[in-house]
């Protein structure tokens, strides 16, 4: 069984960046989101499988195309990780704060 890509592997990549940014505003083909960067249909189609095999965009079906739409809400497991690592940071930079003060006390204090 193949393991499914996450979407960190998804949003690592400045191309599929820009590509769910694209799909953000509204669904595109992928002939359409092809024609918008400067790479062959092939290229963008191997982004847009990442993509829906990240769970970041779905395929639907209309007439003979195929559209392609953002599922933003797969991307609250970055938030959710990015929003618990900023206060890990702000946590240790507190601490450092705190203690680089307490040493520029103590050196003051020793100071004639």
């Amino acid at each position: 069984m193949k393991a499914r890509r996450d979407v960190y592997q998804a949003i690592a990549d400045p191309t599929r960046r820009e590509i769910i940014n694209l799909l953000a505003a509204q669904p595109y083909n992928v002939n359409s989101i092809a024609e918008k960067f400067d790479m062959t249909r092939q290229a963008i189609s191997l982004h847009v499988k990442i993509l829906v095999d990240c769970g970041l965009i779905t395929i639907k079906q209309s007439g003979r195309d195929r559209f392609c739409e953002v599922k933003l809400d797969q991307l609250d497991e970055v938030t959710t990780w990015v929003e618990q690592s900023k206060k890990l940071w702000v946590r240790r930079f507190e601490k450092l704060d705190q203690y680089l003060t307490e040493v520029k006390a103590k050196n003051d204090e020793k100071r004639p």
